[in-house]
Formats: structure tokens, C-alpha cells, sequence
């Protein structure tokens, strides 16, 4: 990441994080040579990384009303969502508020009535019992670490599907080892009765579980494949080649 300039430095007591820029592009970086999200300043509603990529084919098997999204990062999955269907009720949870501020600052974070932003951890948000159930909620739960453990436990899963509604949709972020963790896929059977996956080309490993039936096969229609890429301005059927059943 030579080509790219320094633009913000911050931190807090989870580590420390920055803004780079290279006139096209800018990224929020937790570590070295991390990409935590990277945005096309000319084209915000374009999701850079293949894992958001492919978290957004859950529009595919849903038209939502609402969702929550727990890790803000820089918002990519908020300006996809806003531009794919702007009338969506967006909930965003983020442990950090200097990665809110960044969002905001230098990620054109769309600010809307239709966009409400969270700073709490997002397990401390699941287990409050006050908030309306959601068609989708997308969980990206990183640090400069990887993936948060706690976004793969069995409580995790539970409290998620108490939020869904009853043909939601839990899309989750994880890693190509992830695929192996048979726990998780169990836990996830027992909540839902359709569990699918997806083995991107970053090597992030992006599942999908609802108890809506009959859904997934819309993965393989290529008219309402063509029509998703058109809205979103990507190659959703690129995304999907390593898409199945997790059984």
C-alpha cells in the first residue's frame, strides 16, 4: 500500500487505526496492510471487497424492509444498501466511536432519517429486548485480529434469530477456516432450516441461514442474477461461483 498517503491517525483502547488515500480510493486500515473497508471516492455505492460483495446477494433472496448491521467499518454496506433501495430502514451498531466519526468524515457515510448509527457493542445491543424485528442482519464483527469470536458462539446465533423475523435472513462474515467449524454450522442448523455459503475470492467464507423456504435457488436465475448486478453496479454471479448448501 506504498501509493497511498497517510490522511488520519486515531485510536482508542482496542488499537490503533488509519485513513489512506491515493486519489481514487480511500481505506480504513486497522493494522498493517489491512484493508478493513476501501471506498471508490467517485463511486461510494460500489463495494470494493469481494466479502461485501457477496454479503449483498442476500438481496437475491430478500427485499427488505429493514436490517441491521453490526460493524460499521467505513459503511460500505450502507451506501450499497442506500443505493440499491434508498426507502430500507438501516440500523448500524459500532463498538468505536472514532470509527463512527471516520465514517462520517472521510467515508461520505449517508446520513439519513432512514439511517440510525449505534455506538454499543453490538452483543450488549442483541441482548436488549426492546428493538423491532429486522429482515436481514449482516454481522461484521472485525478488529485488527480478525474475526470476533463472539460473532461465531451459539449465544450469538440465538439472540440474532430472535431478531429476524420468521423468513429473515442472518448473513455472516467469516474466514475460509471458518468453513471447517463444524460447531458453528451445527449451531446454525439448529436455528434455521436453511444454512448456504459462499467461498470468496479474498478468502472470506460468507454464509447465509433463514427459515424461509425455497429461497437459494433464485443463486441460479440468471435474469434476477443480471438484475441485482445492474442495481448494484457488480458481478454478483462472479461473486457466487463457490455458492452451495453448508450441510
Amino acid at each position: 500500500m506504498s501509493d497511498y498517503k497517510v490522511l488520519h491517525v486515531d485510536g482508542d483502547r482496542l488499537g490503533d487505526f488509519c485513513v489512506l488515500d491515493d486519489g481514487d480510493y480511500r481505506v480504513l486500515s486497522f493494522g498493517d496492510n489491512d484493508e478493513q473497508s476501501k471506498m471508490d471516492k467517485s463511486q461510494p455505492h460500489v463495494p470494493q471487497h469481494t466479502y461485501v460483495q457477496a454479503m449483498l446477494a442476500v438481496l437475491l433472496f430478500s427485499q427488505p424492509k429493514s436490517v441491521i448491521i453490526l460493524g460499521l467499518g467505513g459503511g460500505a454496506l450502507v451506501h450499497s444498501l442506500r443505493h440499491f433501495d434508498a426507502a430500507i430502514k438501516i440500523t448500524a451498531v459500532e463498538l468505536r466511536q472514532q470509527v463512527i466519526e471516520v465514517a462520517k468524515r472521510f467515508f461520505q457515510l449517508p446520513l439519513s432519517k432512514k439511517l440510525t448509527v449505534v455506538h454499543q457493542d453490538a452483543y450488549v445491543f442483541l441482548a436488549q429486548a426492546d428493538h423491532k424485528k429486522v429482515d436481514v442482519i449482516f454481522a461484521d464483527i472485525y478488529s485488527d485480529k480478525g474475526v470476533d469470536k463472539q460473532q461465531l458462539t451459539s449465544q450469538f446465533i440465538e439472540q440474532t434469530k430472535s431478531l429476524l423475523k420468521t423468513d429473515g435472513f442472518l448473513v455472516l462474515n467469516c474466514w475460509k477456516e471458518h468453513s471447517r467449524d463444524l460447531q458453528l454450522r451445527d449451531t446454525l442448523h439448529e436455528h434455521f432450516n436453511q444454512v448456504f455459503a459462499c467461498l470468496t475470492g479474498g478468502g472470506n467464507w460468507v454464509v447465509f441461514a433463514t427459515n424461509k423456504a425455497n429461497c437459494f435457488a433464485a443463486a441460479s436465475n440468471k435474469q434476477e442474477l443480471q438484475a441485482l448486478s445492474q442495481k448494484l453496479d457488480i458481478n454478483i454471479s462472479r461473486v457466487l461461483t463457490r455458492f452451495g448448501s453448508w450441510e
